[in-house]
C-alpha cells in the first residue's frame, strides 16, 4: 500500500476533509485519508451542534465526525490512523511522510484545521465542553438566560459578545486593554447592548469549577486587585491559531499563516487545496468546511484530467 499512489490524499479528517474523502471517492479517485486521532477534527470536541443541517436535535459533534468518516468509506475512501511527519508537495507524485510510512498521491488536500488560542490556565483543558468554551455559534444557545464571560478584544471576541448577549442573560467582556481592538463596526452595537457589561484592562487569571465551571478570577491590571465572577460559562475568543507547520515554505500563506486559497481552495501549488479552517476565509464553520470539501474535489478533478 505504501508504494501506491493515490489520486488524492486529504491530510486532516475534519468536517472538510471527510467530505472531500466522501466526493473523491464517488467521483471513482482512490482516496486516502491521513487522521492523527479521530475524526472530526475540533468537531469532536464540540458537545452540541445545533446549525449543520439536518439534525432537528441537533448533534454532538464526535457522533457527527464518525457518521462522515463511514459515509466516505463506503464508496471506498480508505483511512490510515498516522501523524504526518513532512510533505512534499512540489514532488511528481507528491509525498506524505507518516509515522506508518510514506505515501504518494497526484493531488493533496490540506484540512488540517485551526486550533483556538488557550489561556494557558489550570483545568482550562479539563474543563473544555463544561463551561470553558472556544465557539460562541457553536456552543451559545446552551447558555440561553445564564450568565457567561467573552475573553478578548478583537472582532472573534466583539462578534462572540454579540452574538451571546441575545441568548444570555448577561454577556461580561473581559479584555486586558481600556478599548476593543475589533474593527469599529461592533463598537456601537456593544455599547447599545443592555446586558452587556466590561471589564477594561483585565485578564482572567484563575478558572473555578467544581465538576463544572462555576465562575472565574479576574485580575485589574493597573491596581493587581482579583474579583470573582460567577458565571455559567466562559468564551476565549483570543484567536485562533492555524496548522500550517507543515506547509510553510512550500505553499502560500496571509500574514495570520493561514494557506492562501480562494473559493476554489486551489492553494499556491498546482495539485494541492486546501479546504476548511486552515484557509483564508470568511466564516470558519462546519457547513463552510464541507462546502470547502466539495468544490476541492470538483478542483481536483479539473487538474487530474489535465494530467491525462
Amino acid at each position: 500500500m505504501a508504494n501506491k499512489i493515490y489520486d488524492m490524499i486529504i491530510i486532516g479528517g475534519g468536517p472538510g476533509g471527510y467530505t472531500a474523502a466522501l466526493y473523491a471517492a464517488r467521483a471513482g479517485l482512490s482516496t486516502l485519508v491521513v487522521e492523527k486521532l479521530s475524526a472530526g477534527g475540533q468537531m469532536a470536541l464540540t458537545e452540541q451542534i445545533d446549525n449543520y443541517p439536518g439534525f432537528e436535535q441537533g448533534v454532538d459533534g464526535f457522533t457527527l465526525g464518525e457518521r462522515m468518516q463511514q459515509g466516505a468509506e463506503r464508496f471506498g475512501a480508505v483511512t490510515e490512523l498516522a501523524e504526518v511527519l513532512a510533505v512534499d508537495l512540489a514532488a511528481s507524485p507528491k509525498v506524505v511522510y507518516t509515522s506508518e510510512g510514506d505515501f504518494y498521491a497526484r493531488t493533496v488536500v490540506i484540512a488540517t484545521g485551526a486550533n483556538p488560542r488557550h489561556l494557558g490556565l489550570p483545568r482550562e483543558q479539563e474543563l473544555t465542553g463544561r463551561g470553558v468554551n472556544y465557539c460562541a455559534a457553536c456552543d451559545g444557545m446552551q447558555y440561553r438566560g445564564k450568565t457567561v464571560v467573552v475573553v478578548g478584544g478583537g472582532n472573534s471576541a466583539a462578534a462572540d459578545a454579540l452574538l451571546l448577549s441575545r441568548v444570555a442573560e448577561k454577556v461580561i467582556l473581559v479584555h486586558r486593554r481600556d478599548t476593543l481592538r475589533a474593527t469599529k463596526v461592533y463598537h456601537q452595537p456593544l455599547m447599545k447592548a443592555q446586558n452587556i457589561e466590561f471589564r477594561w484592562n483585565s485578564e482572567v487569571v484563575a478558572l473555578q469549577a467544581e465538576s463544572k465551571l462555576t465562575g472565574v478570577t479576574v485580575k485589574d491590571r493597573l491596581t493587581g486587585e482579583e474579583s470573582l465572577l460567577p458565571c455559567d460559562g466562559v468564551f476565549v475568543s483570543v484567536g485562533r491559531q492555524p496548522a500550517t507547520e507543515l506547509v510553510k515554505g512550500q505553499l502560500q500563506l496571509d500574514d495570520a499563516g493561514y494557506i492562501l486559497a480562494d473559493e476554489t481552495t486551489r492553494a499556491s501549488l498546482p495539485g494541492v487545496y486546501a479546504v476548511g479552517d486552515v484557509r483564508t476565509k470568511q466564516l470558519r464553520q462546519v457547513v463552510t468546511a464541507v462546502a470547502d470539501g466539495a468544490v476541492a474535489v470538483h478542483s481536483a478533478e479539473e487538474y487530474l484530467a489535465e494530467l491525462n
